[in-house]
């Protein structure tokens, strides 16, 4: 099983996404964060194998939280998610250590599990 964390600050996302992950085989939810710094805190105790992390927190915003969580070895996949459209996604995503980057409206279980074949652990 895939281990998944959920960084939102909207907690109808995280249940949303919750749902979407246990729906999706082979994955399960570990975990929900409503901010950057209590997912840091939370990755001191779980070990998740990937992390859906909002771009836009309160606080540390998803990009520094994810520029945090990638400078530790080994870490998670990170992959960040927005409902906004970033103006260049995938240099984006490579200027914080995420593997890549996806709309909120194109999560379902087919994309879950194309991202980890795509960008998760061997």
């Amino acid at each position: 099983m895939i281990g998944v964390l959920l960084v939102d600050d909207h907690v109808q996302f995280r249940r949303a996404a919750r749902d979407l992950v246990e729906a999706t085989p082979g994955f399960e939810s570990l975990g929900e964060a409503e901010s950057g710094e209590e997912a840091l805190r939370m990755l001191e105790h779980l070990d998740p194998g990937l992390v859906l992390l909002d771009v836009r927190l309160p606080g540390i915003d998803g990009i520094e939280t994810a520029r945090n969580i990638t400078a530790e070895s080994p870490h998670p996949t990170v992959v960040l998610v927005s409902i906004d459209e970033l103006a260049d996604p995938s240099a984006t995503a490579e200027s914080c250590g995420a593997a890549t980057f996806v709309r909120k409206r194109d999560l379902c279980p087919a994309t879950l599990s194309e991202l980890w074949a795509q960008h998760g652990a061997p």
